[in-house]
């Protein structure tokens, strides 16, 4: 048969599918005759749901081309339009003025209003299952299961639908939905409409996004307004940008940034450009809002909350990195990595104001009874709370090396073997405000007129400092072995105070208390012991030592040094065998378990105040 005859055959053969068109002027090649059936079944497709969406105008959700029920037309509809592309650029390099090319031209047309009508659609309607959450949960948890290109929507395989079937409801719609997106999106920018689709993701898009930063409590404030605010309040935006930095960062652009990458896969300028525009403004007034806090006036107080901020930003960090890792979102970094700078920078500030404060501690007046100073406690507390911070202090005093008047001395971290200790930054800088605070109270400590009360109150203060570090992170910090140096320390504060605040009693008795001596020597030391114990005891009762273990350790030391010296004394000359003299009836005042129900009532904050005599001795007393 003639070649001309076989193209009749085959080109004109009645289709029954569609409607045979007009006759016109046989393709002269098969290219051509290609392209003119691209075209043919486009404009059949295309009008077919042109025709239904003027009919359904009325009604956004009444012929819906990418509903379940639609799913094979989708497919079609989507084939066609390839197809359609495809005959329009064979059409341009070859009859660049044909009526064919107007022709699809005037179909892609309708063709892209309709497709920019569904990604509309489906972008409102799927507002729910899009949200960010849901499309990070899914897209990580399940990233094979959404296809990755339209051509990839006409050939879903029974297997995907079944693997489809299997996944929850909510998970199903959010993956279908991002599938139809993908593939309407695919075929406008490969169609030549770029920007009809994305002006209609990044408006609906930009639109969640900054809503859910509104719910979130973000608000774009200027470094002026947030200067003018009063702590208080400033303090409860901080509280509230805390609870709202981790979601909005691991959650809300993470899932936004998922779905861009995914719905925008063709081309990565395209998705950078849509990703910037949706999120950089948020972004931005989310990550500036710590600079700004930074730059507010610095002092003390004020030091957990920074702290807290620096925290964040820096745990959050690796994901800040990646999210907005687009050269057109590299602002986002900058201002968190501002924000890091300046939050370091008033942490600084803050910790030598608080040293500063610790050396200028001006007060004058002793605390009774040797007790805990109220500069000890606080300095203390704030330095704990400050080791609870160790890991962002570490990085912020990593390059800042400590300046002091003298190098610290060695004994006070340890031996020069213990590297560890003294190599590290924080370690260094919080011994050093202790240390500093230990100078303090040396001085405080000098200005009690009784030098045995002096030592008490050095070794309730250190006793409490040692305490503290033991139940903190400052154990881990500082280290065992200064910890032992310094409960070493506090021993000898309270060796100095017994031998000091009980040498006239210790005095007062002979050295060999079972020799024989005269008379009047035995009436002498009972008067002298009487004279000495009253008056150390009476003295006492006021003083105090909070620390039980100290407390207990304190009398049972001053129980060892006098009670068996005494004991031996009381026995040899007190006993009932001179009980008949007169003179040991009105000397002798107390027993060996006397002094012990004496020392049981010493060193309570509320001890007694009242004063030992001949009328309550020999019985005892009761505690």
């Amino acid at each position: 048969m003639p070649r001309k005859g076989m193209r009749t055959v085959f080109f004109n053969s009645p289709s029954p599918t569609r409607m045979t068109p007009p006759a016109s002027p046989l393709p002269h090649t098969f290219s051509e005759s290609l392209m003119e059936e691209n075209i043919e079944v486009a404009e059949f497709v295309i009008t077919k749901w042109d025709s239904l969406l003027e009919s359904n105008s009325s009604h956004c959700n009444i012929g819906s081309l990418f509903s379940d029920d639609n799913r094979e037309e989708a497919k079609l509809y989507l084939t066609s339009v390839k197809g359609l592309q495809k005959a329009m650029q064979y059409l341009a390099s070859h009859q660049a003025s044909s009526e064919k090319l107007v022709r699809a031209q005037t179909l892609m047309q309708t063709a892209m209003k309709r497709l920019e009508r569904e990604f509309y659609q489906i972008l409102k309607s799927n507002r729910d299952y899009l949200d960010p959450e849901s499309v990070s949960t899914h897209s990580s948890a399940r990233p094979s299961t959404a296809r990755s290109s339209f051509s990839d929507f006409e050939n879903e395989s029974e297997n995907e639908r079944d693997d489809n079937e299997s996944i929850p409801e909510v998970e199903r719609v959010s993956l279908a939905a991002m599938t139809d997106l993908k593939a309407i999106a695919d075929a406008m920018i490969s169609s030549g409409y770029t920007r009809e689709c994305l002006k209609i993701y990044k408006i609906i898009r930009k639109s969640i996004v900054d809503e859910a930063l509104y719910h979130l409590g973000v608000e774009s404030l200027t470094s002026l307004q947030i200067q003018k605010m009063d702590w208080e309040v400033l303090e409860l935006k901080i509280k509230n940008w805390l609870n709202a930095v981790k979601m909005a960062v691991k959650t809300l652009f993470y899932g936004e940034r998922i779905l861009c990458d995914h719905v925008f896969s063709v081309s990565d300028k395209i998705r950078e450009s849509c990703f910037s525009e949706i999120s950089k403004e948020g972004a931005l007034a989310l990550l500036g809002f710590p600079e700004n806090v930074a730059k507010c006036k610095k002092t003390p107080e004020k030091m957990f909350r920074i702290l807290d901020l620096y925290e964040a930003v820096s745990d959050l960090w690796p994901e800040i990195e990646s999210i907005f890792s687009f050269e057109l979102t590299s602002t986002v970094r900058s201002t968190a990595v501002n924000s890091l700078i300046r939050l370091g920078e008033a942490v600084r500030t803050m910790l030598t104001d608080f040293e500063m404060a610790i050396q200028k501690d001006s007060s004058k007046s002793t605390l009774p009874g040797g007790g805990i100073h109220p500069l000890t406690r606080y300095v203390m507390n704030y330095i704990i709370f400050l080791s609870d911070y160790s890991g962002s202090l570490s990085d912020i005093v990593a390059d800042w090396p400590l300046t002091i008047p003298s190098p610290l001395p060695e004994s006070y971290f340890g031996s020069p073997d213990n590297e560890e200790s003294i190599s590290s930054p924080i370690s260094v800088r919080l011994a050093w405000l202790i240390l500093v605070m230990l100078c303090k109270l040396d001085g405080k400590a000098a200005m009690y007129k009784d030098v045995a009360l002096s030592y008490l109150f050095l070794a309730n203060n250190l006793q409490y400092i040692v305490r503290k570090v033991r139940q903190s992170n400052l154990k881990f910090l500082l280290g065992d072995d200064w910890v032992t140096r310094h409960e070493l320390k506090v021993k000898q504060y309270a060796a100095n105070y017994e031998r000091v605040g009980w040498s006239k009693v210790v005095a007062s008795l002979p050295e060999n208390p079972t020799a024989e001596i005269p008379v009047d020597q035995v009436m002498d030391h009972f008067r002298k012991f009487n004279s000495a114990f009253e008056e150390t005891y009476t003295k006492q009762t006021s003083w105090v030592i909070p620390d039980p273990k100290l407390r207990d350790d304190i009398k049972i030391s001053l129980a060892r040094r006098i009670v068996p010296i005494y004991k031996e004394f009381f026995e040899t000359y007190g006993g009932m065998q001179l009980r008949k003299k007169m003179w040991v009836e009105s000397l002798v005042r107390y027993t060996p378990d006397d002094l012990g129900n004496y020392w049981s009532d010493l060193f309570f904050e509320s001890g007694s105040s009242g004063s030992v005599s001949s009328s309550s001795s020999r019985g005892g007393r009761s505690r």
